[in-house]
């Protein structure tokens, strides 16, 4: 499936304006989505510092719908896949195929040759279709036939996943973790959200019509591409910088976790905290921009010891821990 909207958004130039823009991509969303305020941020986050997202949660939280809504806002091209079991690798990047009325093969891009990639339960599909994603997740680029082929810009991953169900199902490697910038966890909704969303449907809400739900797109690629430098240019103390370091330490020391945080988790958790920052208006990273961003930046990046699953201890309480032991600069 391919989204596609005319690329003729308002200029906008100003840190304000670029702001006051994102603000109103989230009021959009919010016609289509209820209760997942802080999963609409991280998405923006991750557009803001170039990563990309992994959205879990049980079936019917709305992950898929946040992704395609978010979408509909942006004057970016969107493609969905739908990982399956029979998925193959060249079904996601693209393949050579021959043209009869040439009689040459040529190179037929995929649907990862798009600015925003739904990829639908992306742990439906066995590891060697995964990894096809590697390359594309981390260099914004495809190799095939001794050809690199870039990606365009902007380029971001947004994958489901369902963490409860294991039938037909294959674990993301690390590798295939570690490319994701933040893990978002999307919770059941509270009763009063949940009301607001059986309102919604009462009232005629179609989630498969966003125009007719009066979801507009806001924010174009030229806007967003000035807030991504804007938010790239928020100062970093060293004071701050050695915080991030010693955290990164923490984790590696910890006698919870067998495996802690690699330097890209450490750079990674740089760039989220200084687009937080640029995006609640700081012009410098603060020790709470890097607390905030610390859990959805680093909880799929560590793995916990036998002993410790054993007694039901839990990711995030592993690295609030750390955040409580650590010295934060003042």
């Amino acid at each position: 499936m391919t989204d596609t909207t005319p690329a003729d958004a308002p200029s906008v130039r100003t840190d304000d304006e670029l702001r006051a823009a994102l603000n109103r991509v989230r009021t959009e969303v919010g016609k289509a989505v209820v209760a997942q305020d802080g999963a609409v941020t991280g998405l923006i986050i991750a557009l803001l510092a170039g990563g990309h997202v992994l959205l879990e949660g049980v079936p019917g939280v709305a992950k898929t719908l946040l992704v395609r809504t978010l979408s509909r806002t942006l004057h970016l091209e969107t493609r969905r896949l739908q990982f399956t079991p029979d998925l193959m690798p060249g079904d996601v990047t693209g393949s050579l195929s021959f043209d009869p009325r040439t009689g040459e093969f040529a190179f037929r891009e995929g649907p990862v040759f798009t600015n925003i990639l739904l990829a639908d339960e992306i742990n439906r599909t066995p590891p060697k279709t995964q990894s096809a994603l590697l390359e594309a997740m981390e260099e914004r680029q495809v190799s095939a036939d001794g050809t690199t082929r870039p990606l365009p810009e902007p380029f971001l991953v947004a994958a489901t996943q369902n963490p409860i169900e294991y039938e037909g199902t294959y674990s993301l490697p690390e590798a295939q973790l570690d490319r994701f910038l933040l893990k978002l966890v999307l919770d059941v909704p509270e009763r009063d959200d949940e009301f607001a969303i059986l309102r919604r449907h009462a009232d005629g809400f179609n989630p498969h019509d966003l125009a007719g739900a009066g979801v507009a797109p806001v924010l174009g690629a030229a806007e967003l591409a000035a807030a991504r430098r804007a938010a790239a240019s928020v100062r970093v103390s060293d004071d701050v910088l050695a915080y991030l370091v010693d955290l990164a330490r923490a984790s590696r020391r910890s006698p919870s976790l067998r495996l802690g945080v690699s330097p890209r988790a450490t750079t990674g958790l740089l760039a989220a905290s200084k687009a937080w920052a640029w995006l609640t208006a700081y012009d410098s990273v603060t020790p709470d921009h890097v607390q905030a961003m610390l859990l959805p930046v680093w909880r799929h990046r560590v793995q916990l010891r036998p002993e410790a699953e054993l007694e039901g201890v839990s990711v995030d309480s592993v690295l609030r821990s750390i955040m409580q032991q650590v010295q934060v600069p003042l």
